[in-house]
Formats: C-alpha cells, sequence, structure tokens
C-alpha cells in the first residue's frame, strides 16, 4: 500500500508578511480556495491502495493541521509532533518507521505540503512509474523539467534508461549560478530537485542504516518515546534533538546506490516567494496579478496583494506590494531574495511581526485582534460548530461580549444562559466562565477586553476539551 507522509513543519519566511511562524503558507490560502496544504491532500486522495497518512508538523500548528484534515475527509490520519525543527531526513524517517511497524511492505509517499501541481493527472501517472521502480527496490526522487534557467533550485542529473519515463541518478548539484543553470536547460539532462520521493520502506530503512545510521537510531530511540495527546503523537524532544538536522537528500538520496529519478512535467511550484506566486498567478494586459482589491494605474509586471484595505499604485514596474492588516511589503521583484534578511532582523529586534499574526487559529475556532492601546483590546471571535473555550477565569482583565451571528451558550460564576445575535453580556475579573457553541452554525462575537494587563498568559484553566496548556 501507499502511505502518504507530509511534511508540514516548513514556516514560509520568504512569504512574509503574509506567511509568519504562527501561519505559515502552507495553511493559507495563496492560490485557490484551499490552503496548499488541502490541495497536497487532494492530490493523494485517489491513488491505489492508499495506506495511513502522516503528518508531521510544528505542535504550535497541531489544531490547524487537524482541522483543515478534517475538512479534507482525511479523519483517520496520524499527526506526529516535532518539538524541534530537525529538516526533512528525521522527519521523514519516523514517519517511516512507524509506517513499517504497520506494513512492512509499505511504500511511502513522501511530499512537502506546500507545492502546487496545477496537472494532477500527470502526478499521478509519475507515481505510478515510481511505484514500479520501488518495487524493484529502488529510492525514487521526482525531478521537474525545467522551463527556465532557475537558479534557487538543487538540480538532479539523469544517468541510464531504466524504463521510459525514468533512469537512474548521475548526481545531485547544488543551486548553479545563472550561467550553470542555462548550460543545465539546455543539456536536458538535469531537472529541478523536487523535495518529493517515493520508497519502499524496508530498502529505505535498509539504506539508512547504512549511510545515516545516527539519523536512524536516533529516530528510532524518539519513536519508541511517542506518547499520544488527544488525536497527536507527540515525539520526545530528547530523543528527536539529539538527531543532527539533515535534509534526504544529503543524509541519503546522494549516497545511495539506489537512487531513480522520474521526470514531471506537472504545472509543479514550490510557491517559495511572491515571485514564484506571479509567475503562477493570471495576470492582467499589463503583467500584473492581483489578490484582494487594487487601483492599478501605469503599473505593469506587478504583484500586488492587498489583504485588508484597497492598495493603489502609480507608475510602477516589476513590484511587489503585499499589504495585510498589521504590515506593509514594498520590493523590486528582483530583490524579493532580502525579504529572509529583513525577517531575521525583525527577530533580532524582537519584533512580533517576524513571527505572530493578528489571526489566530485555536482548536474550538480563531479570534482576530481588531484594535488594541493601553488597558484596551477588541477582538474578533469565531467559534465552530461544536467548539468550546476553556473553562477560564482573568485576574487583570474584565470582557465584555456581543454576539454578531449565531447562538452562544455561556456559563458565567454558576449561571447558565444563551447570548444571540445582538445581546451582551459582561464577564467581571477574578469570574469563572466559558462560551460554547451548541449549533450547527459558527457562533461571532466581539470581544472588549478592560484591564491593566492583557496577555494571553493572563488565563487560569479549570477545564479544557483539548488538553491545552496555559499558553495555548
Amino acid at each position: 500500500m501507499i502511505h502518504p507522509i507530509i511534511l508540514a513543519g516548513g514556516v514560509g519566511t520568504r512569504l512574509w508578511p503574509l506567511s509568519r511562524a504562527a501561519m505559515p503558507k502552507q495553511f493559507i490560502n495563496l492560490h485557490g480556495q484551499k490552503s496548499l496544504f488541502q490541495t497536497t491532500l487532494e492530490r493523494i486522495e485517489n491513488l491505489p491502495e492508499l495506506g495511513a497518512t502522516r503528518v508531521l508538523g510544528n505542535s504550535d500548528h497541531r489544531f490547524m493541521i487537524a482541522e483543515q484534515l478534517r475538512q479534507q475527509g482525511f479523519v483517520d490520519s496520524e499527526i506526529y509532533l516535532e518539538p524541534v525543527a530537525r529538516n526533512t531526513a528525521p522527519a521523514a524517517t519516523v514517519a517511516a518507521l512507524a509506517a513499517f511497524a504497520q506494513d512492512p511492505q509499505a511504500v511511502i509517499l513522501v511530499l512537502p505540503a506546500d507545492h502546487l501541481i496545477e496537472d494532477v493527472a500527470e502526478f499521478e501517472q509519475s507515481i505510478q512509474s515510481a511505484i514500479k521502480l520501488a518495487r524493484q527496490g529502488l529510492l525514487v526522487t521526482f525531478g521537474i523539467v525545467p522551463g527556465s534557467p532557475e537558479t534557487g533550485y538543487g538540480y538532479v542529473k539523469k544517468g541510464e534508461a531504466l524504463a521510459e519515463d525514468a533512469f537512474r541518478v548521475s548526481k545531485f548539484v547544488e543551486k548553479p549560478d545563472l550561467e550553470t543553470a542555462q548550460i543545465y536547460l539546455e543539456s536536458g539532462d538535469y531537472f529541478w530537485n523536487s523535495g518529493m520521493f517515493l520508497f519502499p520502506v524496508k530498502e529505505l530503512l535498509d539504506e539508512l542504516a547504512l549511510h545515516a545510521a545516527d539519523i536512524l537510531n536516533s529516530c528510532r530511540a524518539a519513536v519508541a518515546g511517542i506518547s499520544t495527546d488527544l488525536d497527536f503523537q507527540r515525539i520526545p524532544e530528547q530523543e528527536f534533538a539529539a538527531c543532527r538536522s539533515e535534509s534526504i537528500d544529503y543524509a541519503l538520496m546522494e549516497k545511495t546506490d539506489r537512487a531513480a529519478i522520474v521526470p514531471l512535467a506537472a504545472g509543479w511550484s514550490d510557491l517559495g516567494s511572491w515571485q514564484s506566486l506571479w509567475e503562477v498567478s493570471e495576470k492582467d494586459d499589463a503583467g500584473n496579478a492581483v489578490a484582494g482589491q487594487a487601483e492599478l494605474f501605469d503599473t505593469s509586471n506587478s504583484y500586488i496583494y492587498a489583504g485588508s484595505r484597497t492598495v493603489a499604485s502609480i507608475g510602477l514596474d516589476n513590484i511587489a506590494i503585499i499589504e495585510t492588516d498589521d504590515a506593509v511589503l514594498v520590493a523590486e521583484k528582483s530583490r524579493l531574495q532580502a525579504i529572509k534578511q529583513l525577517v531575521e532582523r525583525l527577530q533580532e529586534k524582537g519584533s512580533v511581526l517576524a513571527s505572530s499574526a493578528t489571526l489566530v487559529h485555536r482548536p474550538w475556532g480563531s479570534y482576530q485582534s481588531l484594535v488594541q492601546g493601553p488597558g484596551f483590546q477588541v477582538k474578533h471571535i469565531t467559534v465552530k460548530p461544536g467548539g468550546a473555550l476553556s473553562l477560564q477565569r482573568h485576574s487583570r482583565r474584565t470582557e465584555h461580549w456581543t454576539v454578531i451571528k449565531g447562538a452562544g451558550l455561556i456559563h458565567c460564576d454558576g449561571k447558565d444562559f444563551t447570548l444571540r445575535a445582538n445581546e451582551s453580556t459582561y464577564i467581571p475579573l477574578g469570574a469563572k466562565h466559558r462560551l460554547s457553541n451548541p449549533g450547527t452554525e459558527p457562533v461571532e462575537l466581539i470581544e472588549v477586553q478592560l484591564g491593566d494587563y492583557l496577555g494571553e498568559d493572563d488565563i487560569e484553566r479549570f477545564d479544557d476539551n483539548y488538553g491545552r496548556s496555559i499558553h495555548d
């Protein structure tokens, strides 16, 4: 059976300010009506002999992962929470060990959660070609047929032919300069390194034992210590942190003599930058791509993302303007690679803009900070059907709730009552309170907080349906 392994732990720094550590690009609707993670799930749901899907991700994103899996119907998937980032080799190895324990004959399909593939039929056909190689004990990577001399990707050179649409891997090469990339393109022997793989799990573990035994041994220890937390599998930090951080490519694929490559021409992009998003977006006659409300005058070859208000431009060419509700990025498209350094500078300054977003997802729904100032904060809260905030109290703030949609069940200091649209209630300082949504439609409310401290850690929890700590 095919056991998908989806790597969802990235942070997408190059798509700042929309993508941040608290809400990375794979969970955002960047290109279409669903997130990249959800479209990754869609691509695999029709594969034959589909086994258990395993997702590797950050603990901070666990409820987003679970909710988006639920929305796509992947309710039996296993979610593994990485306590620290250790690149793709340890993450894939942990999932491979779990798949092997369930099915020693499994074939595992390793997919990053943040790729765009427009031709799903071609992708499925490439999977079928790779399965034939995997059954011969080969470790398969998917090489993207290059359409330009791209300097932002690593490359894989093909070797001897194995079948009509497959080859041995001759070598992996690092990101080239433009002149070298042009030579690769003209030769027809090189492919972009996609970071997608299909492995027979037994042979994968055998090859790891030969070429990366330290990673395999650390991951075995980590798997042995996995604990179950609600619907999540928590990887123990001490054992996993002891593993060296390494990519699958470097740890294994560059060393094994079992590596094979299947070319893939399916409209692939890793959407790793605003430039790549401009390239795959629909454009007007002047070459502009627009998301949101924008007014463009004498503007060409530009990408405009208007997240919360109208963006207007005059006399611009080859520019990216990215507007969110708390930050605006303006840059020449040729300089977008510097976003990573910009975010690092924000981190050095301790700015919350480097990691936090105003829209925060919780297992019960979400909240968005609308405005804040000395002694007050206003939030828009959405509680999904069946969701419930924890039973809690605050020692330094009071709250005023006004429902604007739906009907919520309120518990406050021993009293229970229903609050409907256009109705309000007051939560006194120190009162034990809770909001639940027993209905079938979302409940939305405006919360006004007043007090001398409004941090999220001013919460004392007494009961929680999701097993969260104070900071969750």
